[in-house]
């Protein structure tokens, strides 16, 4: 069966420290609805997803935020560079469970 794709538009943010890491924080309904749709989850709580930003598509693993109550999307730098994403850009999102890496 085809997983839902759900639609969202977050803003991008960057992880306070050396790493450097960036990530989108998925909205609330999408959050309770994935976690609903997994289930019991993978590693560290992750859910493996297939994800597009724009002309980019990616496989990557959503990580949940205890802080915000919800998932948050890694965006690798050859995402954002590929994409021109800016720390506080507005972007829009589908993306789908991944359940082939469940």
């Amino acid at each position: 069966m085809e997983e839902p794709v759900f639609e969202f538009t977050s803003e991008l943010w960057l992880y306070p420290g050396d790493a450097g890491w960036h990530f989108l924080t998925l909205p609330g309904r999408v959050a309770d609805d994935l976690d609903y749709l997994v289930g019991e989850r993978a590693g560290f709580g992750s859910i493996p997803v297939e994800v597009t930003i724009g002309g980019s598509t990616w496989k990557t693993s959503l990580f949940p935020d205890t802080k915000a109550g919800s998932f948050v999307l890694p965006v690798k730098r050859a995402i954002r560079q590929r994409e021109r994403l800016e720390v506080d850009a507005r972007v829009s999102v589908r993306l789908r469970h991944d359940s082939d890496r469940s």
